[in-house]
């Protein structure tokens, strides 16, 4: 699978997840690497490749890796709810450090990716030579509450017996990128 011309779609095998990634050195030869974690329901691709931040990093010098997160994109899924926490996320992205060959990176993280990757600088902190968040929702801070809600509203057959806010919002966020919502 080619998502940007010269780079090719690779994987490993981490906590008995395929993950695919993208792993791309500046024209220039060896640059500093940095580590892109994206959001929900989304992929490599749609936060990293098509707006256009692997090019940007990589024109300035940079080593631009990006990887699709478990469940999403063209990483395998699972679900078992408890194959998604965010620790076990982080590990992902520290282990792809690991595959590659890489001590420490630049990381940065759009909105779930962001959260992914404060808890991979909690969990792995010498990987980890910077952080820039992206999106990062008030949760955060206040604690990400209840995904009850959240996870009924992606199971629901009929998005409009969906009553808490927050699931709406999420089931539209799924339905308008077509994850699958299972």
């Amino acid at each position: 699978m080619s998502t940007q011309a010269g780079s090719q779609m690779q994987s490993f095998t981490h906590d008995g997840f395929e993950l695919t990634f993208l792993d791309r050195q500046p024209a220039s030869g060896e640059g500093d690497p940095v580590l892109m974690i994206h959001g929900f329901a989304s992929s490599h691709y749609v936060n990293w490749v098509s707006p256009g931040w692997f090019k940007t990093l990589n024109d300035a010098g940079y080593r631009a890796i990006a990887f699709d997160n478990r469940g999403h994109g063209s990483s395998s899924k699972s679900y078992e709810e408890a194959d998604y926490t965010p620790v076990k996320m982080a590990s992902d992205a520290a282990a792809l450090l690991g595959h590659l060959g890489i001590g420490r990176a630049h990381v940065m993280g759009y909105s779930m990716g962001a959260r992914i990757a404060a808890f991979m600088a909690l969990s792995d902190p010498d990987k980890v030579a910077t952080l820039v968040f992206g999106g990062l929702g008030i949760g955060m801070v206040d604690g990400v509450g209840d995904w009850d809600p959240i996870a009924a509203a992606l199971l629901a057959d009929d998005p409009a017996a969906t009553s808490h806010p927050r699931g709406r919002s999420f089931r539209a966020f799924a339905d308008q990128t077509r994850s699958d919502r299972r």
